[in-house]
């Protein structure tokens, strides 16, 4: 069984998906219709940067989500027969697999996260913070480690890497703490707390662009950040578990290790970059993993 897993943000760069536009005029027409309904040429900033502009929230973040659809839709093309069981994907991927899965539409999603990424940077406009990188602690210290410094665990990517979030005076505070105790930490170059309360404000400004958003049931099981479990068969449920995705721990490795107990014995990551890839292979290193991302990675896939 396959499970197709999608991008987050941060995997941007410039040239994603130019050469699978240029090979395809059906995968170049995703990129055309992203311009139409985003209002900018989110096509020249995706192709041709600069790196400044592509990383702004509000750009990057339907950035991603069209190249990781352009990427899905060159494999179909190519490989029209192989289906996924099932789906997921790391944070704003997760939109992308509940696109995949007819939960929206393309357009509705390209609005939802030209939104959520402009909410969340008015979030941290208003609240500075960042995020913290944590290697190899025990559930133990990070529990002290979030006390201590006022901050909350905002991505368990692996059982060797979990990701703190929270106030910038906060942060400061766990890296001098792990710097202690000989934890590894590494600060991440986000531009503020994503993934806990400090983004509450972004939560409840998306939740009144929600008003006027159809979601529907998945027509295939997508796997929620927020549970590490499959979204509910309804659209409502869908919404406000999204909602709180935006303040809540993305769990991750149970993402993944729930997709592997339901039988998933290969991985393909679509979209820029191979943090996925990555992240599934030191959770789990008997399944096979694979990424498409542009022409060469496309072609080198063995199914």
């Amino acid at each position: 069984m396959i499970g197709f897993v999608f991008s987050g943000q941060g995997a941007q760069f410039v040239g994603m998906g130019k050469d699978l536009a240029e090979a395809d005029p059906a995968v170049m027409a995703l990129y055309d219709r992203a311009n139409e309904v985003l209002g900018f040429d989110l096509k020249g900033v995706c192709f041709d940067g600069p790196a400044e502009a592509l990383t702004k929230s509000d750009v990057c973040q339907p950035a991603i989500f069209t190249t990781s659809m352009a990427c899905l839709a060159a494999f179909k093309k190519a490989h029209p027969q192989v289906a996924a069981s099932c789906l997921a994907g790391l944070s704003l991927g997760e939109w992308t697999a509940l696109c995949v899965a007819d939960v929206l539409s393309f357009e509705d999603t390209l609005k939802i996260l030209q939104a959520r990424g402009r909410f969340m940077q008015e979030a941290c406009d208003a609240n500075p913070g960042g995020m913290l990188s944590v290697m190899n602690a025990t559930d133990e210290q990070l529990a002290a480690l979030c006390d201590a410094a006022g901050i909350t665990i905002a991505n368990i990517n692996s059982s060797a890497q979990v990701v703190l979030s929270g106030a910038k005076d906060g942060i400061e505070k766990a890296k001098v703490l792990c710097a202690e105790q000989k934890i590894k930490a590494i600060p991440l170059q986000v531009a503020g707390a994503f993934h806990s309360p400090l983004m509450t404000p972004a939560r409840n400004k998306l939740a009144t662009f929600f008003a006027e958003t159809n979601f529907a049931a998945p027509t295939t099981t997508v796997y929620a950040n927020v549970t590490g479990k499959p979204h509910e068969a309804c659209g409502y449920v869908v919404r406000d578990t999204m909602l709180l995705q935006v303040t809540n721990t993305v769990r991750w490795a149970d993402c993944v290790q729930n997709m592997i107990a339901s039988g998933v014995n290969s991985f393909i990551e679509f979209g820029p970059g191979k943090v996925l890839s990555g992240l599934i292979g030191r959770i789990n290193k008997d399944v096979k993993v694979q990424n498409v991302q542009d022409a060469a990675t496309l072609a080198a896939l063995s199914l």
